[in-house]
């Protein structure tokens, strides 16, 4: 398949983009997600959320892409464009964006980031609407110090071991 996999998330007013990742799952991805909504790690609490723990749509390549989190690197083509800050609220794919409503919309006043409280606290690990807690808290409180401190803080994230999601 392809290098390179593009999808279209929710940006900065409300703009939808398309945001660049290496690919990391087969070809098919996408049509096998029914067959395996039984394995989403937030099923039960919360579904709105779709991480699958050793996901078998993965390939090889793609479970090194994700666990070292290389797979975000093309996010800087959107950085470029415009669309996306290196620091931000979590770009959200159309489906999740739905879920999103009253005062958890601000979180669409700032550009998404590459990095953020999300990915820095625990990526897939936190709920969803602990997730749109967070990205309100970022955006409400946004300061220049604090994309700075958010930076530094994702290179451990990064180094820290994780499932590949």
């Amino acid at each position: 398949g392809p290098v390179f996999f593009r999808q279209l998330r929710r940006g900065e007013k409300e703009k939808a983009f398309r945001i660049y990742k290496f690919r990391t799952m087969v070809k098919d991805a996408e049509v096998r997600k029914g067959e395996l909504a039984h394995m989403n790690m937030h099923a039960d609490e919360d579904p709105r959320m779709f991480k699958i723990p050793n996901d078998p749509r993965l390939t090889r390549i793609g479970n090194l892409l994700r666990r070292t989190s290389l797979d975000e690197l093309p996010q800087l083509i959107n950085v470029l464009k415009g669309e996306m800050s290196l620091v931000g609220p979590r770009p959200l794919i159309l489906e999740e964006d739905d879920y999103v409503h009253d005062w958890a919309r601000k979180r669409l006043e700032l550009r998404p980031g590459i990095t953020g409280l999300w990915q820095v606290l625990g990526r897939s690990d936190i709920p969803f609407g602990e997730m749109t807690q967070l990205d309100y808290l970022y955006v409400t409180s946004w300061s220049l110090k604090e994309d700075l401190r958010l930076i530094l803080l994702t290179l451990p994230a990064l180094i820290r071991p994780r499932k590949a999601y």
